[in-house]
């Protein structure tokens, strides 16, 4: 453009280049863009920024993505620029992904002030802020849920997908503090959150525009659900989770609001699994089986439903979480109350999360084919992953021809996924000999699934076959794979063979001496940088800048 037709660039070819730049998270070539575009004299546009803000979001290197997003804030308000939403909404899915909830918030408190209209998009990165946070992120994601709904937004199917990642990936936290922040209406609990609601009202019976109003109350609300992750949170860590002056307080709360007509006394209180107080103390021996049939059971998404619960008792896994939120029949009936069709990957979270019996995966497929969604390879992928994990391999296998009764093949991650099922040496080679057959080329990741499963059985036979059969197709171990054979052929430590007899490593030498053999024979698989495929030949040309993919020399040559 620039040499051959001698014209020159205009704001809408930069922007449309540094979006492209801003989709693969390309942060130093989308400033460079910006930055010549400034020299030039050509006035950058909201679309400008977001494409910006969306490279540092996209960015594989989060805290400096990070920090060149603060850079270009500082100077947007600097120069005094008022962004529209959508270019704060690229700004808030860069804190969000950057795990600075802090921050997170600060931006969302000026939206409201800005008098920008909070969408049901701007609480999806607020939850994808909460997917970040593995300890207390489902925790998190409950509380923030529940605000959206008291502050009028509407959840979209994309919401509830992500509520269901924060159900897969996160934890629920310290049970104590869990019971105390989601088993209570917060308005009514906290004395902070009555001076903020008296407050707003009084403000509402003011004879400010109505406008003015709304955004007085939402800036509010924001501040609440701050102070109620964050306040909270910090108080309770800081005072070994919950004082004893606390403790005190919230039991009679807890107990004058939902178990006035019961004898339950504060050490009670504390120990009670998540029950209704209107049903008998259920003994260890029911199953969960008979719970789930119980259409009294609370579902934390809204208030309304936890009233008369009294603590949560323990969380372990996700279906433990997913059972917190209504189980999957309540989750679906949530969906439907706010008029939200499910889509197939709702459908394959929940087969991700839910515990997988005959009953559960009839009613999996009954519901799918109630709402008319098709079932997907990635569907497929999913059940087979959690049979596989339970160590249920021939009910995997089991639901390949139920694939392809489907008109679904099998692909390379259906094969990866049944090998987390492969515990014995022979179920492993007969993995590999039907990828082949299959006409796939055998994946670094398969073989690392086997290699994983191998080292937790401390089986060095197995582990010797796998490493033949990579050097016999000639696949390159990665720096996982590395990592993975390095700790299997560590010694415990403090094993001395002499003094006692271990069966398990009684073949680890053996396993030691081809593997260090086979290292010398291997040529090892370097972590391609993420934007070397966008280096043009030129560029890839020039020995060690295009080779040495990790300096910011080479990054920013490109």
């Amino acid at each position: 453009m620039l040499k051959v037709e001698r014209l020159q660039p205009e704001e809408y070819n930069f922007t449309v280049l540094m979006g492209g730049c801003g989709r693969v998270g390309y942060v130093k070539k989308a400033f460079k863009l910006y930055n010549d575009m400034k020299k030039r004299g050509i006035q950058p546009t909201e679309a400008t920024y977001t494409a910006l803000f969306n490279a540092c979001a996209e960015s594989p290197w989060r805290e400096s993505g990070l920090q060149q997003a603060k850079k270009l804030q500082h100077e947007l308000q600097e120069k005094n620029i008022q962004l529209n939403l959508v270019t704060y909404h690229a700004l808030l899915k860069t804190y969000a992904l950057a795990s600075d909830l802090r921050s997170f918030f600060d931006i969302f408190k000026e939206i409201v002030q800005s008098g920008h209209i909070v969408t049901e998009e701007t609480f999806s990165f607020l939850l994808m802020g909460c997917i970040k946070d593995k300890n207390d992120g489902f925790r998190h994601a409950v509380q923030v849920w529940r605000w959206m709904l008291k502050m009028g937004v509407k959840p979209d199917c994309y919401s509830y997908n992500l509520l269901l990642r924060a159900t897969r990936d996160c934890g629920i936290g310290d049970l104590a503090v869990a019971s105390r922040l989601l088993l209570r209406n917060d308005e009514d609990h906290s004395p902070e959150l009555q001076l903020r609601k008296q407050k707003r009202d009084q403000k509402l019976k003011g004879k400010m525009e109505k406008k003015h109003d709304n955004t007085r109350l939402a800036a509010a609300d924001v501040e609440a659900l701050e102070m109620q992750i964050f306040s909270d949170c910090s108080k309770e860590q800081g005072h070994d989770m919950i004082n004893k002056n606390d403790k005190e307080i919230d039991c009679k709360d807890q107990t004058d609001s939902v178990v006035k007509s019961t004898d339950v006394n504060h050490s009670e209180c504390l120990n009670l699994e998540l029950l209704p107080v209107n049903r008998s103390f259920v003994t260890p021996s029911e199953t969960s089986q008979d719970l789930r049939s119980d259409a009294s059971l609370p579902n934390l998404l809204e208030y309304k439903h936890i009233k008369d619960v009294i603590s949560l008792g323990e969380v372990t896994t996700s279906s433990d979480r997913l059972a917190l939120i209504g189980h999957m029949e309540g989750f679906l009936e949530n969906m439907k109350e706010n008029k939200v069709k499910p889509d197939i990957k709702t459908f394959t979270l929940l087969a991700d999360i839910v515990e997988l019996n005959s009953d559960t995966e009839s009613l999996l497929l009954t519901e799918m084919g109630r709402h008319k969604i098709k079932s997907d390879v990635s569907f497929f992928n999913a059940l087979i992953r959690k049979k596989s994990k339970l160590g249920n391999l021939e009910d995997a296998k089991a639901l390949l021809p139920v694939m392809e009764e489907r008109g679904l093949s099998p692909t390379i991650q259906t094969f990866g996924n049944l090998a987390f099922g492969c515990r014995k040496q022979k179920e492993g080679l007969e993995l590999l000999a039907d990828i082949k057959k299959s006409g796939f080329n055998v994946s670094a990741h398969v073989y690392s699934t086997l290699i994983d499963v191998a080292v937790k059985q401390l089986n060095y036979d197995y582990l010797t076959e796998i490493l033949r059969d990579m050097r016999t197709t000639q696949v390159p171990p990665n720096e996982i794979i590395i990592r993975q054979l390095e700790f299997a052929a560590q010694y415990p430590p403090n094993f001395d063979r002499y003094k006692c007899k271990n069966t398990y490593l009684e073949k680890i030498d053996g396993f030691r001496g081809y593997y260090y053999q086979w290292l010398k024979w291997m040529s090892v698989e370097e972590t391609p940088h993420p934007w070397a495929k966008y280096r043009t030949p030129k560029d890839s040309a020039g020995s060690k800048e295009s080779s040495d993919c990790i300096t910011e020399k080479s990054i920013s040559k490109n």
